[in-house]
């Protein structure tokens, strides 16, 4: 017998669930996915740069632990980082794009945060349609607001926005499941989630402000992220304290449920989750098996969690680094005497 998610337990914001979407739903946003991933891929493979590789690999890592924090929003509703924007603005699109891919297959394959029959839908909205809508509006608005209040302004809408705009997609991808009509799960879709992105631009201004006035060569509004040494250095011992301090709160998340769970429950449709693939949840609801502590299961699980997206994501993006530079030994003309 197929036994019921505890969407109570998840962490996720937006993760879908096995069994919320049919066959033809999945199997489209698993095409859709593959191939926006494949294209960022290749254009990672023309662009990143080596100095980059540790900055995708903590972005990562730090999402994944951010991820971790549910808030609560209103109405008896949490809510969490998505990281899509701040990943995009930061790294860029393509990298974005894998340090969004790489956290979600982490959490799918290893703590059961979103279903693995469903991973292309959630690649697809969170990894795909987020950053790239964020990063868009964020250039947009970028032209027209400058300096530093500006920056913000661009950062805090373009989170928001993309927040919304992923939601919409899953109640788009919902709604042709036949799993709730449109008419109902857009505006709950919607409206839950313009609240969770308050949030959202919350903190994605806060940490855009501290690495702006720590360090803002990394912020240079390039397509392509900085390579300044010193910046990135600083940014990796930033980015490891930070995730430090997010592991010792992440016990004490807020255990309301959140988005796209409060909708399932008010729609009645939440029934419809199941763990189709066992063997994927060893670490399911984020908890180590064995250990009695609550707070230290959670981090724990946390820290293999966040080496795991690390090594991913930092491995990834060493290959195409790698490939990089044999593409330009190929093509870089003859040395003359």
């Amino acid at each position: 017998m197929v036994e019921q998610v505890n969407l109570r337990k998840a962490q996720s914001t937006m993760h879908i669930p096995d069994g919320f979407l049919d066959a033809k739903t999945a199997i489209a946003t698993g095409i859709f996915s593959i191939t926006g991933l494949s294209a960022a891929l290749r254009r990672a493979t023309r662009h990143i740069q080596s100095r980059k590789i540790p900055l995708i690999g903590l972005a990562a890592a730090f999402i994944f632990v951010a991820q971790m924090l549910n808030f609560p929003v209103a109405s008896g509703t949490s809510g969490h980082l998505l990281g899509s924007t701040l990943a995009a603005i930061l790294l860029g699109p393509s990298a974005a794009i894998i340090v969004m891919s790489s956290v979600l297959i982490v959490q799918a394959l290893i703590f059961a945060d979103g279903g693995v029959l469903a991973l292309g839908a959630n690649i697809f909205n969170m990894a795909i349609v987020a950053p790239l809508c964020g990063y868009g509006t964020y250039k947009v608005l970028r032209s027209l607001f400058r300096g530093e209040q500006g920056r913000l302004v661009a950062v805090g809408f373009s989170s928001w926005f993309a927040t919304v705009v992923a939601a919409v997609f899953c109640a788009g991808e919902l709604a042709w499941s036949g799993t709730a009509s449109w008419r109902a799960a857009f505006p709950a879709m919607a409206g839950v989630h313009m609240l969770t992105g308050l949030g959202e631009a919350a903190i994605t201004m806060l940490v855009i402000a501290a690495i702006s006035k720590t360090r803002p060569e990394l912020l240079n509004d390039d397509d392509q992220a900085t390579s300044v040494e010193g910046g990135s250095a600083a940014f990796v011992y930033f980015a490891l304290i930070v995730i430090g301090l997010l592991l010792l709160v992440a016990p004490h998340a807020s255990q309301l449920p959140d988005g796209l769970e409060k909708v399932a429950s008010s729609l009645g449709f939440e029934q419809k989750g199941t763990d189709a693939v066992a063997l994927s949840s060893p670490l399911k609801d984020y908890q180590i098996p064995g250990i009695q502590s609550a707070a230290t299961a959670t981090i724990v699980a946390g820290v293999i969690g966040a080496i795991a997206v690390f090594a991913l994501s930092f491995l990834l993006a060493r290959v195409l680094a790698r490939r990089t530079r044999v593409s330009l030994d190929h093509t870089s003309p003859p040395h003359r005497q």
